[in-house]
């Protein structure tokens, strides 16, 4: 124990679990000073504790938006013990050495995921006061424990009874998580702001605030780490709900991004089949059993240990369905009583309803990707305005038939890794390439997987997520009796390649906007 009196600083709006934690001070002799409100808390508990305002010799003020920024707290806290002229200055001024600050910060994130409270009101709950007592604890780590929850008070606890005071090792590692904790609620903050003043740019700055939701099973391999973050943002990976199966892994993650942001895009009682993130199959055939019926006959193969996303409501008939193919995932927006019962025969099979609110089209954002210690940031790739404003480069323009499926097959080759190309008819998709160095390439893989699943390409329509840079590509669609093509446009050599379409009797649309996916 050290020469000088010690005491705790204690502030909290939890207060679950702090008699024991404040008993256990009082019987290592440590004394409390106190905000107003846990003073009382403690009081009633028979906990004697001094309240700041009374120590400090200041009332709280501005509706107790001031009430623990003073010297008498800061010093106390900030003070370097090693430091005789620090000491002195303590004595001199009767301020007491703190050597224990245990603050709760106001629930700002809780306020703002409510959506309850307008940005006046939000404002209220931006702290000042405990952000400040919490950072000069943690910077005089090497002096000061700081405590931020309730789950830290038991460590506290062992180690002043066996010890009479907490190791350095316990305080340093306090610290580092005090620091991530200003870290997140300062983005937090950050992120109300940008949505009551956005730029119309990317900000030279972006704070990205992550709190862990759960670990999963492994990374993308056996052999790695891995765990699922949350910003302050809502998200259908934290509002989803998982009703059975084994516990998700890193690649169901991102599989179920995959295949619920295209079964989203793609509309109600569409049907979207996932394997390694890229399509294998996608249906619009107006139910979900029909549509699940002719995703799955796109490509049955790749199939097998996929992952399925029903804009709709699963039926005992298409759960029946489901249950004879190996699925990791199935997820949608609701389930029959009945089709639950005939799912829970698959133990290990995850099913997991994504509530409705998520199902609206995607909102325009600013999405991140982590890598080597830097973070690619960019708006993310939301809806598809250029659908509104086609246009018509062919002499033949495509019928209403091949309209709907040009659009559909467009919406599909967002969510496709580029190179992408997709075939599909009014009803569904047909054959898709993805993830090839040459489009021409996926032109043919495309095609391929079609004679392999013997779906008929004769009248199907192909959509291409960038432009074709050479006419071969659209000469490889063609001579497979594809008779319509959508494509952003832009290439050098367009009207070659609208000359082949010409050529073939095809109609094309150019949209005058690419979607690459690259991850």
């Amino acid at each position: 124990m050290s020469n000088y009196n010690t005491t705790a600083l204690i502030s909290v709006t939890d207060k679950s679990g702090l008699e024991n934690l404040a008993a256990a001070f009082k019987e290592a002799g440590i004394g409390i000073v106190a905000s107003s409100g846990t003073q009382k808390y403690l009081a009633e508990k028979g906990i004697d504790s001094q309240e700041i305002a009374v120590y400090a010799g200041s009332p709280e003020i501005l509706g107790g938006r001031v009430k623990t920024l003073h010297p008498k707290i800061h010093g106390g806290i900030l003070a370097d013990r090693d430091n005789p002229e620090h000491m002195k200055t303590l004595a001199d001024t009767d301020i007491r050495p703190i050597d224990f600050v245990v603050v709760n910060l106001y629930p700002f994130e809780e306020k703002y995921r409510s959506g309850s409270l307008s940005p006046g009101e939000l404002v209220e709950y931006i702290d000042i006061g405990g952000i400040t007592l919490l950072r000069a604890a943690a910077k005089n780590h090497k002096h000061v424990t700081i405590v931020t929850e309730p789950s830290q008070y038991d460590q506290v606890i062992d180690e002043i009874k066996k010890n009479g005071a907490t190791s350095p090792e316990l305080r340093a590692l306090f610290a580092k998580k005090t620091f991530a904790l200003t870290a997140t609620y300062d983005a937090a903050i950050y992120k109300f702001f940008d949505g009551i003043s956005p730029e119309q740019e990317l900000p030279a700055r972006v704070p990205i605030g992550l709190e862990k939701v759960c670990d999963v099973r492994y990374g993308e391999n056996p052999h790695q780490k891995g765990a699922l973050y949350r910003t302050i943002e809502d998200s259908p990976l934290v509002g989803m709900m998982q009703h059975q199966g084994k516990e998700l892994s890193y690649n169901n993650y991102q599989d179920i991004v995959g295949a619920f942001g295209l079964s989203r895009d793609l509309g109600p009682n569409c049907v979207a089949i996932i394997k390694h993130t890229n399509p294998c199959g996608a249906a619009w055939c107006g139910d979900v059993l029909s549509s699940y019926r002719r995703a799955l006959a796109c490509d049955q193969t790749s199939a097998f240990g996929g992952i399925v996303a029903v804009n709709g409501t699963i039926t005992a008939e298409l759960a029946e369905e489901l249950k004879q193919l190996f699925l990791e995932v199935i997820l949608a927006r609701d389930y029959e009583a009945e089709a639950m019962t005939v799912l829970a025969k698959k133990k290990n099979l995850r099913v997991i309803t994504i509530p409705n609110e998520y199902w609206d089209e995607q909102k325009p954002g600013v999405m991140a990707v982590l890598t080597e210690n830097v973070a690619l940031c960019q708006e993310t790739d939301a809806g598809f305005p250029e659908l509104e404003e086609l246009k018509q480069v062919t002499q033949r323009a495509p019928s209403d038939q091949e309209m709907t499926a040009l659009k559909m097959a467009w919406k599909v080759g967002k969510h496709v890794k580029s190179n992408a190309i997709v075939i599909a008819d009014d009803q569904g998709t047909v054959g898709i390439g993805a993830g090839q160095m040459s489009r021409v390439d996926s032109s043919q893989i495309a095609t391929r997987k079609a004679f392999d699943a013997e779906l008929s390409l004769s009248g199907a329509v192909a959509a291409s997520d960038a432009f074709f840079p050479f006419a071969d590509g659209v000469t490889e669609l063609a001579k497979n009796g594809i008779t319509a093509v959508i494509e952003p446009g832009g290439s050098v050599r367009d009207q070659e390649v609208i000359e082949a379409a010409d050529g073939a009797g095809m109609a094309m649309l150019f949209t005058g906007r690419r979607h690459f996916r690259h991850v």
